[in-house]
């Protein structure tokens, strides 16, 4: 149990470190290369670097500005959603502030739009490594998995529009040109994260079944959810079958169709996405 534990930290560990390599990477290489505001507050603090630097010739680190401006969201996160979360979260900011001063600035292309798309994908990636390495890379990532774990929804869209208020004020100090890069930047991050982590989705299953006991267990011991059985009756073969109702979360889904297919090979699946959920449900607290 110990081994395992040690394991799954070094892994968490690990996905961290990579999503903060990850994104300092990212603005020193397309953002910088197209000067893109990409939104949270890696965004603001570019836009106060800028701001420092155009209208008064002062230069001011990254990592500091980035490391104030997380304190109250990192206070939050003990607070209300998970003290070992917050921690390996803090290790993500130390890390990317810290190699967004330090690595060099390296520009692979002069296409604006070429740096808008994909550093809003390399910014999803970094994101999305946090995400499953169960931390988040800090900042905006702090409101948005509160608002999730209170609602059951992805906030990733809320943030979105937090982001373009932003934005909006760069448009005005630097010019809009950079500001609606900045906009399908952040469009294309927001997006691609919606696609990659899928852990607020709900996933509705309908199995059709002649063991239902044995795959209600299966369903309990992999997503700790219940399931509704109905019995009904085979038109076509004239027999009768159990139907299991179920909802999951999206990330879950796959592995559960998989473990399934083991104990039944013949059970009929219907997989239907859940647009909302009222009710209870259940939900893993991040630790």
């Amino acid at each position: 149990m110990k081994t395992s534990s040690i394991f799954h930290d070094a892994k968490r560990l690990f996905l961290v470190l990579l999503g903060g390599v990850l994104m300092a990477i990212n603005i020193n290489t397309f953002v910088t290369a197209a000067n893109l505001f990409p939104g949270g507050f890696a965004g603001v603090t570019l836009l106060i670097q800028n701001s420092a630097r155009a209208f008064f010739g002062v230069s001011l680190p990254y990592s500091l500005i980035v490391y104030a401006f997380n304190v109250v969201p990192v206070i939050i996160g003990f607070k209300f959603i998970g003290k070992r979360f917050t921690i390996f979260s803090v290790v993500m900011i130390f890390v990317s502030g810290l190699l967004t001063d330090v690595l060099p600035k390296w520009n692979l292309t002069d296409d604006v739009l070429l740096c808008s798309v994909f550093g809003g994908i390399l910014n999803a990636i970094s994101v999305s490594c946090c995400l499953f390495g169960e931390s988040s890379s800090g900042g905006t990532d702090f409101i948005a998995i509160f608002i999730s774990e209170r609602t059951g929804k992805s906030a990733w869209n809320i943030i979105f529009v937090f982001n373009c208020i932003i934005l909006a004020v760069a448009g005005v100090l630097f010019g809009w040109d950079k500001a609606l890069y900045s906009i399908i930047f952040q469009f294309t991050s927001t997006q691609a994260l919606n696609f990659f982590y899928k852990k607020y989705a709900k996933t509705t299953l309908l199995i059709v079944t002649d063991h239902p006991d044995e795959i209600y267990a299966l369903i309990r011991a992999l997503t700790n959810h219940a399931a509704t059985v109905f019995e009904g009756k085979g038109e076509y073969s004239g027999k009768t079958h159990q139907l299991l109702y179920t909802v999951v979360s999206s990330d879950e889904s796959g592995k559960l169709e998989k473990k399934i297919r083991t104990v039944d090979p013949n059970a009929f699946i219907n997989v239907l996405q859940s647009k909302e959920i009222v009710g209870r449900f259940f939900k893993r607290a991040n630790d």
